[in-house]
């Protein structure tokens, strides 16, 4: 599942972080990577962007990028 189908209120850890160039390595440089827990914290009124929480800090992505992050369940960690 990607992280924009994540539901509110609810936790996931990263299994991969896709995209390219420029995009991935943002991404990257934010916390985002594969086995961190993230957590959808709020979505705007109109659905973009979404506020998660990661590593402690409230991070803004929009959808665009959240579709190229996918998330598993909690006992997938490794």
């Amino acid at each position: 599942m990607t992280l924009d189908k994540l539901p509110i209120g609810k936790s996931a850890i990263v299994t991969k972080v896709g995209g390219e160039g420029e995009l991935r390595l943002r991404l990257l440089d934010m916390g985002i990577i594969p086995g961190t827990e993230i957590t959808i914290h709020k979505i705007a009124p109109l659905g973009d962007p979404i506020e998660i929480r990661i590593r402690g800090y409230e991070l803004t992505l929009r959808i665009e990028d959240a579709k190229s992050i996918e998330v598993g369940g909690k006992e997938d960690k490794k």
